[in-house]
């Protein structure tokens, strides 16, 4: 990779990183339904705006049962549910779980191709969930900040499901909607998930006293963490293989860390060895998988969806 490619990797990284901290600050003033909603909004409306500047294509309407299913699992409930979870959860150690995301999309991979994980492939998922374990439990008992215990386990499940339903819309995104024009599907895939989430905000609870960290956070995670990643991403898809923009995975539990250190969140030792045990076990994960599965899950360049994407949360 030339340099350009390095920094950029980085960029993106940084910024989706940074989306986990955006939510939990934007949940200051904004009820869940709230964050996803206007998450969505600015999102939406950044890349209609780069639709149609570059003239670029919607997807066909005969994929519209594909294109809720993915909206729904890839965007209206995880942001919804990291939103949630993340009442309770510093936002640190909700970029660490959401590094389980590419273990659970091999696994429903596996699955769908009844296919038998050898030894390497079992070993990465162990250590992967073992290091999620190794935060989760010590962090469980940390009430510096929160209410108590029960709390911090009950947003840690909405952040499971939410980066499940992450992996449940990459293995039907490689399915169903492969080929399709990548800023068409994120643009269709964020409209249609605004049209989920805005009768349930309506419904629910509405914002009080706003405050304006969070009118900000939620204006950056939408057009950068939803928009201009999407851009990122799909520009170094063009110059490098989908193999090497995987690595923006390694690093999301990483800038996680460090954008929770720099809101002075509580992080403990446990969570930099829980880290390194997800990212040796992610990579086990991408070096040693089946061939069945690698050519199931292999992105080509240019052709990739928004949906087959590790996101931020």
């Amino acid at each position: 990779m030339s340099r350009r490619d390095v920094f950029q990797l980085l960029l993106l990284s940084a910024v989706w990183g940074a989306s986990f901290l955006l939510i939990e600050i934007s949940g200051r003033s904004f009820p869940p339904a709230w964050v996803a909603l206007l998450r969505v909004t600015f999102g939406a409306a950044f890349l209609w705006s780069v639709l149609k500047l570059k003239g670029r294509k919607l997807p066909p309407r005969r994929l519209i049962v594909p294109l809720l299913i993915v909206a729904f699992f890839n965007n209206a409930l995880p942001f919804t549910l990291f939103a949630l979870g993340e009442r309770t959860v510093p936002s640190s150690i909700a970029a660490i779980l959401n590094a389980t995301t590419p273990i659970w999309a091999l696994l429903l991979t596996l699955a769908v191709q009844s296919a038998r994980p050898n030894r390497f492939i079992t070993t990465g998922v162990l250590l992967g969930f073992g290091g999620v374990l190794i935060v989760v439990f010590s962090h469980g008992q940390d009430s510096g900040r929160y209410s108590d215990a029960a709390a911090f386990f009950r947003g840690v499940v909405f952040i499971a499901i939410a980066s499940l339903g992450y992996a449940i819309a990459t293995v039907i995104a490689k399915v169903k909607l492969k080929g399709l024009d990548p800023i068409g599907l994120a643009t269709t895939q964020l409209s249609l998930a605004w049209l989920m989430v805005f009768p349930v905000a309506m419904l629910g609870a509405h914002p009080a006293a706003i405050q304006r960290s969070s009118i900000l956070a939620i204006i950056l995670l939408g057009v950068a963490g939803s928009g201009l990643a999407y851009l990122l991403y799909y520009d170094l898809l063009t110059r490098i293989t989908s193999t090497h923009v995987v690595a923006v995975t390694y690093l999301l539990p990483i800038w996680g860390l460090f954008w929770g250190s720099i809101a002075h969140e509580p992080i403990r030792w446990t969570a930099y060895v829980g880290v390194a045990i997800v990212i040796l076990g992610l990579i086990l994960l991408n070096m040693t998988s089946l061939d069945k599965v690698k050519a199931f899950l292999s992105i080509p360049a240019k052709k990739v969806s928004a949906a087959e994407t590790c996101d931020a949360g």
